[in-house]
């Protein structure tokens, strides 16, 4: 059920209604029940997958939590916990990444295992990141474990976070969505207003620079004139979806009085990589870093390789190594969380490689800047600062738009040896045609604008949802309505498309 299909608004109309109508010690079942026929909608051949996931994660933390209690030896706690862990992450192993690992096999041992193909389930990567890192805050004493199944297993499938994240945090979501909230419309403005706006930014945004995008990467040997503009398409189509998405889901639990996590902060005015992935896809940088960069960092290993970096590249230099090691290991392991693919393995392993250099880098930068005379708060050169992490942002995107690493490094070649702009009129804009394309490119040009303008005054303090609770219900109304008729009229014709980060 697509979130921008009519049948999940009248889904979502439904499970509001049905919420508010039932008894308050009931509405978490009812939002149970709904996130369940959400799902099942899906497909029902993929209950055994949520249902593996949620049993075993809910066992083991019953089970950690008794031993605990008892006071049980912290080698046999270790233990539990890792099989919990392992058992956890084995369904998504199978469904996502061994067929990629089987044909690695077979090229290096020279094998022919026959690959195995399973459907992708719905959000299986979203709730298994949430389940393990229930069961490490359990295992580290940060929450306690949840008694009742059913409550545990509406903390997993909530539906609205099951298509695209955010990757939920147990402490900060579980306890609302046991907690009966009271109708207010003040949460149903807030909602609609933050539904439309994603919707906006999809629809308007994302979609018709998406055609452009397409277009380019579809037919790379007719374009290859404007593969760099393409690649500025992408960047855009990818934000205005995944953050538009994102918007879409937290409006709908704004609609239940639920708060949930934010997942953008306004990316591409970062200063620098690692601020970038501080504001993009915020809850899965979270949750590397409570869940896979602090455990490395404060493990054995890792001290032992720390005493040996200082003895060898000197005190300063030492503490910054195993840092970025640890940052080259996280990196990975997101490239890998986006998919099982070689070009994927290379995303990560650029992101990674760009920070770690960076923190190897830090010393000679500050003396850099220092001969230069700059102090770093020039205004000039925080939006170089900007303008810089733009351009690198953006120049990764050839692997996580192309669909093989070899096509990946074929339109790099592409984009640096040739250049056409005039190759832009020539791609049919929608219903429109070649006709429609400067219209198009207007379009794209003015939802930037409006999307940019409200990202700096966010990042200014000036926080424009905010003000538009405040206003008599009629007003906010006027404006929600006002920005509906706005998606109707300059939303893209082509094709509608399914929100990109719901294949993850």
């Amino acid at each position: 059920m697509s979130l921008i299909s009519n049948a999940f608004i009248i889904f979502v109309l439904a499970a509001v209604i049905c919420y508010y109508l039932a008894p308050e010690k009931i509405r978490w079942g009812v939002l149970l029940i709904f996130s369940y026929i959400y799902y099942l909608a899906g497909g029902a051949r993929y209950l055994v997958f949520i249902l593996y996931s949620t049993i075993v994660v809910w066992i083991f933390g019953l089970i950690i939590d008794h031993l605990q209690t008892k006071n049980a030896p912290a080698k046999i706690q270790k233990r539990v916990v890792t099989l919990g862990v392992i058992l956890g992450f084995l369904m998504l192993f199978i469904v996502k990444y061994i067929g990629f690992f089987t044909d690695i096999l077979n090229s290096v041992c020279r094998l022919n295992i026959p690959g195995i193909t399973i459907l992708f389930p719905l959000g299986i990567s979203f709730y298994t990141f949430m389940s393990i890192g229930y069961l490490l805050d359990v295992y580290w004493k940060k929450a306690k474990a949840e008694k009742n199944f059913f409550r545990f297993a509406l903390f997993i499938s909530f539906f609205p976070q099951l298509m695209q994240g955010p990757i939920g945090n147990y402490n900060r979501l579980a306890p609302q969505l046991i907690t009966p909230h009271k109708f207010s419309w003040e949460s149903i403005t807030k909602g609609l207003s933050r539904i439309l706006w994603g919707y906006a930014k999809k629809m308007i945004i994302a979609d018709w620079a998406g055609i452009f995008a397409d277009a380019i990467w579809d037919d790379p040997d007719r374009y290859n004139g404007i593969v760099l503009v393409g690649l500025v398409f992408y960047g855009i189509q990818l934000y205005a979806d995944f953050s538009g998405g994102i918007d879409v889901v937290i409006g709908i639990a704004n609609l239940f009085g639920i708060e949930m996590d934010e997942n953008f902060n306004q990316p591409y005015l970062a200063k620098s990589m690692a601020d970038f992935w501080k504001r993009w896809h915020i809850t899965l940088g979270e949750w590397m870093m409570n869940y896979v960069f602090y455990p490395i960092t404060l493990s054995s290993w890792m001290t032992k390789f720390s005493s040996w970096s200082r003895k060898t590249f000197g005190k300063k230099m030492g503490r910054i190594v195993p840092i970025a090691l640890a940052d080259f290991i996280v990196f990975f392991l997101v490239g890998i969380w986006h998919g099982a693919s070689w070009k994927y393995v290379v995303y990560g392993l650029l992101n990674g490689g760009i920070i770690a250099f960076s923190e190897l880098m830090g010393g000679t930068y500050r003396n850099w800047k220092k001969a230069l005379h700059i102090s770093g708060k020039e205004k000039w050169y925080g939006i170089f600062q900007i303008i810089r992490t733009y351009i690198i942002v953006n120049l990764r995107w050839f692997y996580d738009r192309s669909d093989t690493l070899t096509e990946g490094n074929y339109l790099v070649k592409q984009a640096f040896t040739h250049f056409d702009l005039s190759q832009i009129f020539d791609i049919a804009a929608g219903r429109g045609g070649t006709d429609y394309v400067p219209q198009a490119l207007l379009i794209i040009a003015i939802g930037c604008i409006v999307m940019v303008t409200v990202g700096i005054l966010k990042e200014r303090g000036v926080k424009l949802s905010e003000k538009l609770h405040t206003l008599p219900i009629p007003v906010a109304a006027a404006i929600n309505i006002a920005l509906f008729l706005l998606i109707g009229i300059m939303g893209s014709t082509s094709a509608p498309k399914g929100f990109i980060y719901a294949q993850f």
